[in-house]
């Protein structure tokens, strides 16, 4: 069945926007008429995003809020554990998503469904809003008839991933504003006050002392450069993301970022915890275990683990087992590499990944706090040297002219 977006006026003169299914475009208005809707507009969405498809008027090429994400297939999984029909499930929720795009999605979704596609393949068809994680944990929930506990841990690892992004931007977020604001406002000092008090004291014309000097060199390159100055850097940015956007460059930067004091260290943890809950996901919902490697090197979001992770796999198909390689692996602490091998042989390989995971989530935490603690510190003395030079090479030479 198509779907229209439509604007509409209601009983009291309201515009209303939003989408429905309808056969046509008069059966659709038929179907609004009921609801005591006045239509003004119609259209038919006649392509849903899939990967760098449009839809309609919309392009739908953004990807999907993790945690709203997280949010309905929460809601999502409650509805089919209670009995209620796929198809059924799927129409509660298209009619409270609030995001006019996710809606549009799920009526395609359940459309899809309605038709005879399975679930798994219907959310195939939105690559920007679904990931090969999700959508081969819902294929395995479908074939092992547990479709409602594997959403239910789908949301529950969304959940825990946008919690740890969170706490990441949250700890650099905060000392990048500081960062901003201090160049911002050492700019503005350089580049509009500091020249006007410097002029006067050069007509003075005694001598200057050395700090007063520097000052108003200083000030007078970024009076006189800072449009070019912010070009080059404009085109360094560029160069440097073009460069990133490549295999080689991409490898080089994370293993810069790697390097980094204490952001290297919360970075890496971050990725074993992700690899490690991602691993321990995809193996309860019934992946075999090279099919969910191949998976998780496409989520830790650092080119060197996915790397390793691909190492990992290939072992795997010559016959190795898991913790071999990742023993030798220098992106793997040994500690982690041991408790797999433990887990391999117990046979309890997820009990053993979650408790990595938990163990890494909660460095993570001291990391983040050992990180805000020694930033804001240094950029707050930083600073202060700064507007320092500067209000001592203007108090300079005032205080010699009192003098003489």
């Amino acid at each position: 069945m198509p779907i229209y977006s439509y604007q509409a006026i209601d009983s009291r003169g309201r515009n209303k926007k939003g989408t429905i299914d309808a056969d046509t475009a008069r059966d659709g208005r038929d179907k609004l008429r009921h609801k005591k809707l006045r239509v003004t507009q119609m259209q038919r969405i006649d392509a849903i995003a899939r990967g760098g498809g449009t839809a309609g008027r919309f392009q739908l090429q953004r990807k999907a809020n993790i945690r709203d994400l997280a949010i309905l297939t929460r809601q999502f999984s409650t509805l089919l554990a209670s009995g209620v029909h796929l198809s059924e499930a799927l129409a509660v929720l298209v009619e409270q998503i609030e995001d006019r795009r996710m809606e549009v999605i799920f009526r395609d979704i359940r459309e899809k469904i309605v038709s005879g596609a399975g679930l798994a393949d219907a959310f195939s068809l939105h690559p920007a809003y679904f990931s090969d994680l999700y959508i081969n944990m819902v294929r395995a929930g479908e074939a092992s008839g547990n479709l409602d506990e594997v959403l239910m841990s789908l949301a529950d690892y969304l959940q825990k991933q946008a919690s740890l992004r969170g706490k990441i931007s949250a700890a650099l977020t905060y000392p990048a504003i500081m960062v901003m604001v201090g160049i911002m406002v050492v700019s503005f000092l350089m580049t509009f006050v500091v020249p006007k008090i410097t002029e006067m004291l050069v007509k003075k014309g005694n001598v200057l002392p050395r700090p007063t000097e520097i000052l108003i060199f200083v000030s007078d390159m970024f009076k006189s450069y800072w449009l070019p100055g912010m070009i080059g850097a404009l085109l360094v940015m560029l160069f440097l993301k073009s460069l990133i956007a490549t295999e080689k460059g991409r490898l080089v930067y994370d293993g810069l970022l790697l390097k980094i004091p204490v952001i290297g260290s919360l970075l890496q943890r971050s990725a074993i915890s992700r690899f490690t809950v991602t691993l321990s996901i995809l193996l309860k919902s019934g992946l075999p275990a090279l099919d969910a490697l191949n998976i998780v090197g496409k989520v830790v979001n650092n080119s060197l683990m996915a790397k390793t992770i691909s190492e990992v796999a290939d072992r795997i198909v010559e016959g190795a087992d898991i913790s071999t390689p990742l023993k030798k692996s220098k992106m793997f602490p040994p500690m982690v590499g041991y408790m797999i091998a433990v887990g391999e042989q117990s046979g309890e390989l997820e009990s053993v990944l979650d408790r990595i995971s938990q163990t890494y989530e909660e460095e993570i935490d001291l990391s983040i706090q050992r990180l805000t603690a020694m930033i804001e510190p240094v950029i707050i003395v930083l600073l202060a040297v700064v507007v320092g030079f500067i209000v001592m090479a203007v108090l300079l030479p005032l205080l010699q002219f009192n003098n003489l």
